[in-house]
């Protein structure tokens, strides 16, 4: 496809459009006005032939003392009729009124060309519209009425040619309105284009526009915004790969120096093996977790959705954590609905979500997991609190950032599982401390 600058593309339009409304009313004037003008000439013609035939039945001819025929001008275009009167052969007899010389005129494109009804002539520098009928007094003579409508003619031509010079002054106009605007547009989306280019190019500071147009302004603000999100993820990223480094490099530390331990005889290789299958088995679960963050972000867990009670994944997350809780003396109160509260949502992230929040709870609790599930207000709840000694307020607003690790925090990475899989399914995870920390999940039924 064609390319086109914006300033050529406006200039252009503005002119076609502009000759084309023109052309449009000059066409629709001249079509109009001459079929007005036709109509008042062919009823001035009628009139003129209706009198003078009255005048060749009655009246005496102006050689015989009569007076000469006169015919009233037409009350609108004010053109009047004259009339002659023919042979057989088209010669000119004698004039009822006009000019002698037009009847000879008339007379001879008669005899050479003929004349149809309502015939234009040009003839002596004038325009006439001709009818020739039947002379109503003498047999084989001929009625030729005429009207002279030079002056109408030329109004015609005055007016098309003042609307020639209004379209030039449009198309002039045009091209300076439209240069006008095209600069005014042009110049700002060329400001934002840089700017997007500059943000290709990976310099996300935000810059500042001031816009007349409401549009480029708020597109200016949404590049803002989105610069602004741009540089707050590339820092999440430098500091989720620092993180990952450092939780990897734990557990990986802990490995080499224990296979090392085994290799110089340092170190009793039953104890060590154990340390490494420990520090392995950390390590998987690191890995396994961060795989599952990053497809949280690209997949569409929706597709695989199917209908699950939540009470009972509630139940069997506590199930499989149950050991560790009896170990640490935490014991579990259920507060569920009667009826099944269901959600649409795939098993293994509602096993996801759910776990890692029990497991969180178990780590905080003093004696006891509260666990709650509700159906209330066009919504599926599901709070999951603990009795221990709640999260501080410097804690609180990082909760769920990845590799955040509060007091005694285990890795960072399993409650921004937990709000990742919330928002994947349209939903909300919260927290707050109210005698221990309350996380409340929330999905719209």
């Amino acid at each position: 496809m064609k390319k086109w600058h914006i300033r050529r593309r406006v200039l252009v339009t503005l002119i076609c459009f502009s000759c084309a409304i023109l052309l449009i009313v000059a066409l629709a004037f001249n079509l109009t006005m001459r079929g007005y003008i036709r109509s008042r000439v062919t009823a001035q013609l009628t009139t003129v032939q209706e009198s003078a035939s009255e005048e060749r039945r009655g009246g005496r001819p102006e050689w015989e003392g009569g007076k000469p025929f006169d015919e009233k001008p037409d009350r609108i275009t004010g053109v009047r009729g004259k009339a002659i009167v023919l042979d057989g052969e088209g010669n000119l007899l004698f004039v009822m009124n006009g000019d002698n010389t037009v009847g000879e005129e008339l007379a001879r494109h008669y005899r050479e060309y003929g004349i149809t009804k309502n015939e234009v002539v040009k003839t002596g520098g004038n325009s006439y519209v001709v009818s020739v009928v039947k002379d109503p007094v003498e047999a084989g003579q001929l009625l030729l009425v005429y009207v002279d409508v030079t002056s109408l003619t030329a109004l015609t031509r005055q007016i098309n040619l003042v609307l020639l010079i209004v379209i030039c002054a449009a198309i002039l106009l045009s091209g300076l309105l439209s240069r006008y605007f095209a600069r005014s547009f042009a110049g700002p989306v060329q400001r934002l284009s840089a700017f997007a280019e500059e943000i290709g190019g990976g310099d996300l500071t935000p810059r500042e526009f001031r816009f007349r147009d409401v549009e480029l302004d708020a597109l200016a603000g949404s590049m803002n915004r989105m610069a602004s999100e741009l540089r707050e993820a590339k820092q999440k990223q430098e500091t989720f790969f620092q993180n990952v480094s450092h939780e990897l490099r734990t557990p990986l530390t802990s490995i080499r120096g224990n296979a090392e331990g085994i290799v110089y005889g340092v170190m009793e290789p039953q104890s060590a093996a154990k340390v490494i299958l420990s520090e392995s088995d950390k390590l998987g679960s690191m890995v396994e977790d961060i795989l599952y963050l990053s497809r949280m972000g690209r997949a569409a867990p929706e597709s695989a959705a199917e209908p699950l009670d939540l009470r009972d994944v509630l139940s069997l997350c506590v199930s499989e954590q149950h050991a560790e809780a009896a170990e640490r003396g935490i014991t579990f109160r259920f507060e569920f609905d009667e009826e099944p509260v269901m959600l649409l949502i795939r098993e293994q992230d509602a096993q996801r979500l759910y776990g890692n929040l029990i497991s969180n709870a178990i780590r905080y609790a003093e004696s006891e997991v509260r666990l709650a599930c509700h159906a209330e207000d066009g919504c599926t709840v599901v709070r999951v609190s603990d009795d221990g000694a709640g999260i501080s307020e410097e804690d609180l607003p990082h909760v769920f950032e990845r590799f955040y690790k509060g007091k005694g925090g285990k890795h960072g990475i399993g409650l921004a599982i937990a709000q990742s899989v919330a928002a994947a399914y349209h939903g909300t995870l919260t927290v707050r401390s109210d005698g221990g920390a309350v996380f409340e999940s929330r999905f719209p039924r």
